[in-house]
């Protein structure tokens, strides 16, 4: 699983600092690193090169180290805020970018105790961004589509989504996300990784 097409943090968020971030995430959930990469899919090595600032993982092999450490690509990029109300200004805000060409930009700030990520994503005309790890059991994901083409795949199971349509899921799943249209897809996805325990519908 391991991918070293490096991904570009607009925040400037040097490699050592990513680094440093994961590892203290990591220590924080008393996780070794054989630990995190059994529970990643990411190698051993691949894990210790990147805390150690020697390389940057892509966007999508870091959504998978932030997927099983519990928490967000948003929480290894930003630092945690506290004030009652945040600006994020547009020049301010973390931005994930592919070697591919798609683009994840973080609209909410990282509070204490809170794994929420709300993001804008932009997938250029037949990319296709990858598959996502599961959350955990009770996380939950809303997908809103603002221009083009979606193909989100759930475990699967293929939904294709016009400008204006909209989505929810079961974060515990395999999601991809795929343009297939011929111009660029952008999306909003609010994505609540907190496990949640599960309540009965009646």
């Amino acid at each position: 699983m391991d991918q070293e097409i490096p991904a570009r943090f607009a925040n400037g968020l040097d490699m050592t600092g990513l680094g440093e971030q994961i590892r203290k995430q990591r220590r924080q959930r008393r996780l070794s690193l054989d630990a995190l990469s059994a529970q990643s899919g990411v190698s051993r090595s691949m894990l210790s090169d990147i805390e150690h600032g020697h390389k940057v993982p892509s966007v999508l092999l870091l959504d998978h180290i932030a997927t099983a450490l519990g928490t967000s690509i948003a929480r290894l990029l930003g630092e945690e805020q506290t004030a009652h109300i945040i600006i994020r200004r547009h020049a301010e805000q973390d931005v994930a970018q592919d070697a591919s060409g798609w683009e994840r930009r973080i609209l909410s700030p990282v509070l204490p105790g809170v794994e929420f990520e709300f993001m804008r994503t932009t997938i250029p005309a037949g990319v296709d961004a990858g598959t996502f790890s599961p959350h955990a059991s009770g996380s939950r994901e809303y997908v809103a589509i603002e221009q083009g083409t979606l193909q989100l795949t759930l475990n699967g199971a293929i939904y294709l989504l016009q400008a204006g349509d909209s989505i929810y899921y079961a974060g515990n799943c395999h999601h991809a996300f795929a343009n297939p249209g011929k111009m660029p897809c952008i999306f909003y996805l609010v994505m609540d990784v907190t496990a949640h325990e599960q309540h009965h519908h009646f």
